[in-house]
């Protein structure tokens, strides 16, 4: 069987796709990749074959992302999902996606939701295809109704069959209930216990704080606000604290560092997650997941996309503390200041001393190791989708 992936160049999009890849590649399959010019390096260290589609023209998208920081909420959705994904990405990377649909002729397409040429394609060609989820089911579902009116052009009936696809989620029911009517949950592997993380701090056994804003956060304007106002938040506490900023970051513009933090530009989730009483975010998705399905209780600061709708979720499930940046409530971006300091060192001293909180985390957790795994949903969703197809042949 042949199974086409296709994504956008976020590793925030991509990523959720590679536990795919591997395990249809493990099966015996046959697997092609298609992707954005500045994804190209990282598909590539996975040795598979893959080609590369287009970027969008520089200058109608630098237009774009120069007014989403300062638009409302609402408005930045547009912008983002419709204008950007919608319309630029779907156009740069449709030639290359249909042509190799067309040459290659998969058996079944497996796409991120943000990922639309793949989808096109898919549907004019008549082949089944399912999407990975990369964030909430309902933010998802809401995507795709404002996406619409930019995929009019490819033909009718597009976002119905986005609708209809299977949706394919590593997100537990009890914190993401779905709109997509072929919902199948599963669990990735779980990830070999995590390196010891060397001693930055002197030999203390103080609880381990781990503070991350993902990779993005450090080259937006928000980025350096974020730091500073964590930083204060965690001076002076008797903890352990790791901050990774990102390889983007200048770090000598964040501002002094209290003694009980450490400073990385990276670290694995596994090192951290193996050993952290606490994680500090900013509610994306591949943060706040991981670090629930590992038992771990969360702060979360929201800052834009789906982080705010994540950060009450894991507030509603009782598996941490949701902390809004004061100027960001009415803006597409928050932005955290000052008079976030006290709310947000009081909410990580509770976290800290409330056991409940991390008895939720750990039931979710339990939860998300009951599910399926990667190989289990792949065995279903091939039977259901391409059930001439047999493992290893066309």
């Amino acid at each position: 069987m042949r199974v086409l992936f296709a994504s956008i160049e976020g590793s925030g999009h991509f990523n959720p796709l590679v536990p795919f890849i591997e395990a249809f590649a493990g099966r015996g399959d046959e697997v092609l990749v298609v992707v954005p010019p500045k994804r190209a390096e990282s598909v590539a260290d996975l040795g598979h074959p893959y080609r590369i589609g287009a970027e969008p023209p520089a200058d109608e998208l630098a237009a774009i992302l120069k007014r989403f920081p300062t638009a409302p909420r609402s408005e930045a959705a547009v912008l983002m999902n419709r204008e950007v994904f919608g319309r630029l990405c779907t156009a740069a990377m449709l030639p290359t996606v249909e042509t190799a649909c067309r040459e290659w002729r998969p058996d079944l397409i497996v796409r991120e939701p943000c990922e639309y040429s793949s989808a096109v394609a898919a549907g004019r060609l008549g082949i089944p295809h399912a999407q990975v989820g990369i964030s909430l089911a309902q933010i998802e579902s809401g995507a795709i109704d404002l996406v619409a009116p930019a995929l009019e052009p490819y033909g009718v009936g597009i976002p119905e069959q986005l609708h209809a696809s299977p949706y394919l989620t590593r997100f537990p029911a009890s914190l993401d209930p779905s709109p997509f009517a072929a919902t199948h949950r599963f669990r990735e592997a779980a990830e070999p216990r995590g390196a010891t993380l060397p001693d930055w701090w002197e030999g203390s056994d103080a609880p381990l704080i781990y503070v991350t804003f993902g990779s993005v956060t450090g080259g937006l304007r928000v980025g350096a606000a974020a730091y500073r106002t964590a930083l204060a938040a965690v001076e002076g506490l008797k903890a352990r604290v790791l901050l990774t900023v990102g390889r983007a970051t200048d770090v000598s513009k964040i501002g002094p560092i209290p003694a009980n933090v450490h400073v990385e530009a990276w670290v694995s989730q596994a090192d951290v997650l193996d050993s952290a009483a606490l994680v500090v975010c900013h509610g994306g998705s591949g943060t706040t997941f991981g670090t629930l399905a590992v038992g771990v209780p969360l702060v979360v600061v929201p800052l834009f996309a789906d982080q705010p709708a994540n950060a009450r979720l894991v507030s509603a499930g009782g598996a941490g503390l949701m902390i809004t940046p004061t100027a960001g409530e009415a803006g597409a971006m928050g932005v955290p200041g000052p008079e976030d300091v006290p709310p947000l060192r009081a909410a990580i001293e509770s976290v800290l001393a409330d056991r409940s909180y991390r008895n939720a985390a750990e039931r979710l957790s339990a939860e998300m190791r009951a599910m399926p795994t990667v190989d289990e949903l792949i065995e279903t969703l091939v039977g259901d989708l391409v059930p001439s197809a047999r493992s290893g042949s066309r």
